[in-house]
This record gives C-alpha cells, sequence and structure tokens, in this order.
C-alpha cells in the first residue's frame, strides 16, 4: 500500500463493514447491549409483548426484519408490526418473562411521573385572562 493511499487500509474496510443501515457507525454500546423486539397493534395500541431479547443492535435488527419477512398479509393488514427497544434484559430472556418485567418498568416509570407531576409548583393562573 503506498503512502497516503487509505482506500484500502484494514482500519477502513472495518470501519465500512460495521456500518449499519442509516449510514452510521456503530458503536461499541450498539454491540454489547440488549434489544428487545416488541410485537403491537398500530390501530388498536394494543400490545403483545416482548417476543425476544437479542444481544447487539445489528442482530435485533436482523432478528425483526426475520418476524417482519414471515409475518403472515392478514396479521400485517390486521395493523400487527414489531419495533426494537433497548433494554436491560439478558439476551435470550424468556418472552412472557421479558413482557412482564417490562410491564413492571413501565408502571413504575408512569408512577413515578404521575408523582413528579403531582408535586411541581405551578403558577396559579392569571385572573385577567380568565375573563372575570
Amino acid at each position: 500500500m503506498r503512502k497516503g493511499d487509505r482506500r484500502r487500509s484494514p482500519f477502513r474496510l472495518f470501519a465500512q463493514w460495521f456500518r449499519s443501515p442509516k449510514g452510521l457507525s456503530l458503536t461499541r454500546d450498539d454491540f454489547t447491549s440488549s434489544y428487545a423486539i416488541i410485537r403491537h397493534n398500530v390501530r388498536t395500541y394494543q400490545s403483545a409483548g416482548v417476543v425476544a431479547v437479542i444481544k447487539g443492535r445489528h442482530s435485533a435488527e436482523s432478528e425483526l426484519k426475520q418476524f417482519e419477512v414471515s409475518q403472515d398479509s392478514s396479521d400485517q393488514h390486521d395493523g400487527w408490526r414489531y419495533f426494537l427497544e433497548k433494554t436491560e434484559l439478558l439476551p435470550g430472556t424468556d418472552p412472557a418473562e421479558a413482557t412482564q418485567q417490562r410491564q413492571a418498568e413501565l408502571e413504575k416509570r408512569e408512577l413515578k411521573s404521575l408523582r413528579e407531576m403531582k408535586t411541581r409548583n405551578f403558577p396559579s393562573p392569571d385572573p385577567k385572562r380568565s375573563g372575570r
């Protein structure tokens, strides 16, 4: 390799190979984090829960595509879709257990949010604007 010819450097080849579909470089977190694949209905807002927990964003995106490809057209027409969600769950966690843990975490966050909203001090309404 000639000096200044960076087109064939091993690092550039490696960096090009490990690109996400959006053209952004993957980070270490993308390789080591866990992602839950969630099934939900876009028409009814019903969740069918976690269908898999996968290690690494690239692997999770590939698995998500497999779910989409194997999905029956009537199922998709009824509004069922899949999405990824970063999670602290361990890869390979049983889907039923992962769904219960995810639901518990969502409820915990919602309760915390409600408590924070109640404790905030909101300014009293402006009497000039109320029309009195």
